[in-house]
């Protein structure tokens, strides 16, 4: 990397002892005041702009007087509009957004202190069984390790928050600790007094939106949520006990989150829609949140486009968060199942993909016969379809045959083929029978969220029973039950077709998403003035309902995280992170490596599943870790040819040094990317591995080694003395390129020796196209 790309530690050094920022910064910034000029009756827009602190002169109380003294210099000579101050940044982040002219922001630059600027940008949003799911339960693992999540604070950076939700009853809760420094932030139609010892904080940021779009008016300017989004993800994460919820029957029993006795606060950085997110409120509600005091931060939103990590909000402020051992977990978005649709593959955090879990929902269909067949349905009503007739007609047994649809022979069941899951939802609604049977073998069919019609889906090999029987019989009848749940479907998990999948695009050098979480039909409070569901043209309201999406997968994980923090509070955001990733599943619930369900159910690669299913139980003693601290961090910024401002704005402090630029982080997964050009190559990492099991203990290396490659790994054995040792090895991949470039995978298991621990890494080798990453 060129030099002059890196920090050199001299220099900060200079900084630091040969430029008092008592008088000598404040002679600049007075020159700089001095020196502005403006420019009326131009466009203006918001920017994020980050500030080296260490600048600021003494003469200011706070970074916020220092910026508005710098705001307050661009007034033009006639006194007309000036900058706006729209957040001052200063735990997550240092630094403001503001609205300014071009001409303002190419003044600001010269500000003494000045390290970046970019403009606004709009971001994206991305259960009663899960938990039993991923096998927490009350008798052993990590639920009782951690007493539930008791003590630990989680931090959602969401839509806002439904507050009389039952989810967020506060039963069994601990008082509120006294280092939470965050509040309960009253606004229209939000009373401070609606939080309690679970909901323990609400607070909520529309100046970027409103900076934006100065003319609208927010019909809710406060933490109330209005699309739902984050009263599910909440819920998700840590909802307190509820029983008897249901989606209209589905799914009945008792909801709870993944850290159902961990305290809750909600941040609310969208005012309305879900495109209505904007990077300057996030910035400020995360900034908050590190500030208030939260421990964990589940963000279920991301980019929908490429942004290099120093313009992207998540890697800025979540760096922020690890300096301060505050662990963060963000969903890896929902553009599969296309290669390299990960936007928010940032190293520091934890990217979560979505997978479906062991459940599903159906109506049983009775025929006249006696025989009995079970088919997929979420109709959400207990609708009486008895004794009717079945209508088949061989010539015109398909759905989009739209004489049969709008004007059938008689009234009762029809039977008719579906080609795909898109084309159900139309077909249903144009069809003028009671109800229907719709054939179909589309596996997509398992990420439907609702069907309004009274009709149930079998697949080909079924419909031949009632096919036979309606041909056969004078009279053929059936009749309908809905509103059935099924439990220990297999196999499952399977990936989620829209789940986004690596290489990331911000960072491809490492492998993402980390691991993946259920993410399909979880169910999660809701509003009740929002539609949970639809019978027709009638819109219905629930307290739960179904939503798919990594934006469900990420609290999932970020539970398991909470967890875990709780269980062991010295740990690190790397280490635990670590300790998901090492003893993620990759492995279904027939014991077959977990299928793609966006490639035709094909064994899904590391670049969908990561590491794996997470696996809570086994997280909580993985007996080794790997471990990184914030300068592992920096180096591998430094070693990205980024420029010293461009790093300075994610790692905030000059203390930080390009001393030991490296691509090579210690990371509990390895991935090699090669280009068309490429033959054969070799590459080593070195990785440093932590015993967290209890005393002396040996691990040897098992290599799964992906086609055409070969591994190495030396030494073969790492022998501990004892607990918190630390031992090296190196990791050789030698890659013969083939004709066809695919995705290879294979891994690395280090297997104590007395068989208590497996830890386990997935090995990756991709082709890399460089115009599309």
């Amino acid at each position: 990397m060129d030099n002059r790309h890196r920090i050199p530690p001299q220099v900060l050094v200079a900084n630091r002892l040969l430029v008092p920022p008592t008088l000598a910064h404040l002679f600049q910034l007075i020159l700089f005041l001095s020196a502005t000029s403006h420019s009326n009756g131009v466009e203006r827009s918001t920017y994020i702009v980050h500030m080296d602190k260490f600048y600021m002169p003494k003469i200011f109380p706070t970074h916020h007087h220092w910026y508005t003294a710098i705001l307050d210099s661009t007034t033009p000579n006639d006194h007309q509009s000036t900058p706006k101050l729209v957040y001052a940044y200063d735990t997550a982040l240092t630094g403001f957004s503001a609205v300014f002219s071009q001409d303002e922001l190419n003044t600001l630059r010269k500000c003494p202190g000045f390290v970046s600027a970019y403009a606004d940008k709009i971001v994206t949003l991305h259960t009663t069984h899960t938990f039993e799911f991923l096998s927490l339960n009350p008798v052993a693992g990590l639920w009782p390790a951690s007493n539930y999540g008791e003590g630990v604070i989680v931090g959602v950076i969401d839509t806002g928050v439904w507050p009389e939700s039952r989810s967020f009853n506060d039963r069994g809760m601990t008082k509120v600790p006294k280092r939470w420094k965050g509040r309960c932030q009253g606004g229209p139609d939000f009373n401070s007094s609606l939080c309690n010892s679970k909901l323990i904080g609400v607070r909520y940021f529309n100046k970027g939106f409103m900076a934006a779009n100065p003319n609208t008016t927010i019909t809710m300017n406060s933490a109330r949520d209005t699309a739902g989004h984050g009263t599910h993800t909440s819920s998700i994460v840590a909802g307190n006990y509820v029983e008897g919820a249901s989606h209209f029957g589905y799914a009945s029993g008792t909801a709870r989150g993944v850290a159902p006795r961990a305290w809750v606060a909600m941040y609310k950085v969208c005012p309305g829609n879900l495109e209505e997110c904007f990077t300057s409120d996030y910035l400020a509600g995360m900034d908050r949140a590190v500030a208030d005091g939260v421990d964990v931060v589940s963000i279920s939103m991301a980019f929908s486009y490429v942004v290099p990590l120093y313009e992207n909000p998540f890697a800025i402020a979540s760096f922020g968060a690890m300096e301060k051992g505050v662990f963060v977990s963000i969903a890896a978005g929902n553009d599969g199942p296309s290669l390299g649709s990960i936007y928010n593959g940032i190293p520091w955090v934890l990217t979560v993909g979505a997978s479906s879990i062991d459940r599903s929902f159906s109506g049983t269909v009775t025929l006249g016969n006696g025989l009995t067949i079970t088919g997929w349905t979420m109709f959400p009503a207990s609708a009486l379809v008895n004794d009717l007739p079945l209508i088949y007609n061989k010539t015109q047994s398909h759905c989009n045959s739209t004489g049969l649809l709008s004007n059938p022979p008689y009234d009762g069941i029809l039977i008719c083929d579906v080609d795909t899951v898109d084309s159900l939802r139309p077909v249903s609604t144009l069809s003028k029978v009671s109800s229907a049977i719709f054939i179909c073998d589309d596996p997509q069919l398992a990420e439907v969220e609702d069907f309004s019609y009274p009709g149930v889906v079998i697949g080909s090999k079924d419909a031949e029973v009632v096919i036979k029987y309606a041909k056969r019989s004078k009279k053929p009848r059936a009749s309908i039950k809905f509103q059935q749940t099924i439990l220990g479907t297999k196999a499952a998990p399977v990936v989620a077709c829209y789940s986004s999948r690596g290489p990331a695009q911000s960072y491809p050098g490492i492998l993402k998403p980390d691991l993946m979480a259920p993410g399909s039909l979880v169910l999660a409070a809701w509003p009740p003035n929002k539609i949970a569901a639809t019978i027709g043209s009638l819109d219905l309201s629930s307290d739960y309902t179904f939503l798919s999406g990594t934006s469900m997968a990420c609290p999932h994980a970020s539970g398991v995280a909470a967890l875990l923090k709780g269980a062991h509070p010295d740990w690190s955001p790397a280490a635990i992170r670590s300790a998901m990733m090492t003893t993620a599943n990759p492995l279904d619930n027939t014991l077959n490596p977990i299928r793609d369900l966006g490639l035709d159910l094909e064994k899904a690669s590391p670049l969908a599943i990561g590491a794996g299913q997470v696996d809570p139980n086994r997280a909580l003693d993985p007996g080794l870790i790997y471990d990184a601290t914030p300068q592992d961090y920096v180096n591998l910024l430094c070693s990205m040819n980024l420029t010293k401002a461009q790093i300075l704005t994610i790692a905030r402090l000059n203390s930080y040094t390009c001393s030991n630029p490296s691509d090579d982080l210690n990371y509990p997964s390895f991935i090699v990317l090669y280009t068309n050009k490429t033959t054969m190559f070799t590459r080593t990492f070195q990785r440093t591995v932590t015993n967290v099991g209890d005393g002396p203990t040996i691990f040897k290396a098992e290599v799964t080694a992906p086609e055409h490659s070969t591994i190495f790994v030396w030494p073969e054995k790492i022998i501990f003395a004892k607990k918190y040792e630390k031992q090296s090895y190196n990791l050789t991949i030698k890659y013969m390129k083939e004709k066809n470039d695919t995705v290879k995978f294979g891994s690395l298991l280090w297997v104590e020796e007395n068989g208590n621990h497996t830890v386990r890494s997935p090995i990756v080798v991709s082709p890399f196209d460089d115009d599309l990453l």
